[in-house]
């Protein structure tokens, strides 16, 4: 490890700063066990947390000079098995957000130094506990808005990203070695004819490489939602359809149109499906300057939306309004509500479906009538009525998407200088270009800034 600020002893609150039941301080460095010693006092007498075993737990007071601060219970775990391979202790006290605070000045006092965000895990890192792939899975665990996001960041956590990329890099850097050692020692190791094992070996190679990158776009939904937007005429129940969505009043509801004026936006859930979900301004033509701006916006969202829910008045006529709103599904991801089925619906459900080439549902926003069948038209959409990624990796973070994106392409100027005539050792310029690319995604080769600012991110005391 790098000497300066990681040869620091560093402490901080590990669990939210709010009132609860239990708080933890994290204290890491090659002084923690001295630190904490410095303001623990067992119970039994004379026990110094410097003397016990590692993976011990033990009970006492934090003291403030001659002042107890709370009762507690001290873990105690040694380098380097411990989360970030330094001893770290962990003192466990009732979590009011004073007394957390208090433990924690009295640790700084005692040698300490504030930790900064993610520097845990980024001392973890650069310990070689796990590599960049798993230090971000952390933060993925942290942030999971279903099920699905926090199974996949757990399978990345335990390193299905690490040993995907391993075997892959693996696999091109036996092609670099052979060429290289090919290069050395001629009289031994012939090149002739290698072009066709090279290209067979790619074939192998580049498939798992698109592999991962066409499920990237699942994975961007499963960890932060589908941008869905609700679309509509003013009046078609779709500031009602979001409340229910919702669960609670969040957008507000009238008879008049056009109530709705500005994009409201709410991360929710439904079933195993997370979306971020806009509710929208009607689509109309109208004279009135603040609601024009509101449908521009909302023409807009949709641009950019993963789905649309489009949501008809089944009591009213379609008119030039739905026309225009059908228009800009194309090419879309849609689901259509036929709204008002409490009503005598005048649109049938037939005709609406033919004129969109998109499923419709039959629902009362009033009544909260066929909601249900959205959960289970939305999975279908987008992941084929299943989510199961037990046994697939996917991928959902940006960087490494990106990375895979550059060594693909490198590999496919690999294809080009075979196709071409290339000698072999210009071959192996776009070989180990693609190489380096992926262990940029477990952490090779990375520079400081990239590494600060991906730990940056994280929250203080993880």
């Amino acid at each position: 490890m790098e000497s300066g600020r990681y040869s620091d002893t560093i402490a901080a609150i590990a669990t939210a700063v709010s009132n609860s039941g239990i708080g933890i301080i994290r204290i890491s460095g090659s002084k923690a066990i001295v630190v904490a010693d410095r303001i623990f006092e067992s119970i039994k007498e004379g026990k110094k947390l410097q003397d016990v075993p590692t993976h011990t737990i033990h009970y006492g007071m934090v003291k403030d000079g001659n002042q107890i601060l709370d009762e507690v219970l001290v873990t105690v775990m040694r380098g380097p098995h411990s989360y970030t391979g330094e001893d770290t202790v962990e003192i466990n006290c009732h979590g009011g957000v004073l007394v957390m605070k208090r433990i924690l000045e009295t640790v700084i006092r005692s040698g300490a130094v504030a930790a900064e965000p993610g520097e845990f895990t980024k001392r973890a890192f650069l310990n070689g506990r796990m590599d960049l792939s798993q230090a971000e899975a952390v933060m993925d665990v942290i942030a999971a808005k279903n099920d699905y996001a926090m199974a996949n960041s757990v399978s990345q956590l335990k390193g299905s990203v690490s040993r995907k990329i391993k075997k892959l890099r693996e696999a091109l850097l036996y092609q670099v070695a052979y060429i290289e050692s090919a290069l050395d020692d001629p009289e031994h190791i012939s090149l002739d004819g290698y072009t066709r094992e090279l290209r067979k070996a790619l074939e192998e190679i580049v498939p798992e490489i698109e592999g991962l990158l066409k499920n990237a776009d699942n994975g961007r939904l499963i960890s932060e939602g589908i941008r869905t937007v609700i679309l509509g005429k003013p009046n078609a129940g779709k500031s009602s359809l979001m409340n229910i969505l919702v669960g609670q009043e969040r957008a507000i509801v009238t008879d008049v149109a056009g109530t709705t004026r500005d994009i409201l936006e709410e991360q929710i859930r439904i079933g195993d499906v997370s979306l971020r979900l806009t509710d929208t301004a009607g689509i109309r033509e109208t004279e009135d300057v603040v609601e024009k701006i509101g449908v521009l916006r909302a023409k807009e969202a949709a641009k950019e939306a993963d789905l649309i829910i489009y949501v008809v008045d089944g009591a009213c006529p379609l008119d030039g309004n739905d026309r225009e709103i059908i228009e800009m599904l194309k090419s879309k991801r849609a689901i259509i509500l036929l709204n008002k089925v409490d009503l005598n619906l005048v649109v049938e459900e037939k005709e609406l479906e033919k004129m969109t080439g998109h499923p419709v549902i039959e629902i009362s926003a009033k009544e909260e009538i066929g909601i249900e069948r959205l959960e289970k038209e939305i999975s279908y959409l987008f992941f084929h009525g299943k989510l199961d990624f037990n046994d697939e990796l996917v991928i959902t973070n940006i960087r490494h998407k990106n990375a895979l994106e550059a060594a693909l392409g490198s590999l496919r100027l690999v294809f080009q200088g075979m196709k071409d005539g290339m000698p072999e050792d210009f071959l192996t310029i776009d070989l180990m270009d693609a190489y380096g690319k992926l262990g940029l995604i477990v952490g090779e080769a990375v520079e400081d800034d990239l590494v600060n600012e991906i730990f940056g991110k994280f929250c203080m005391g993880k």
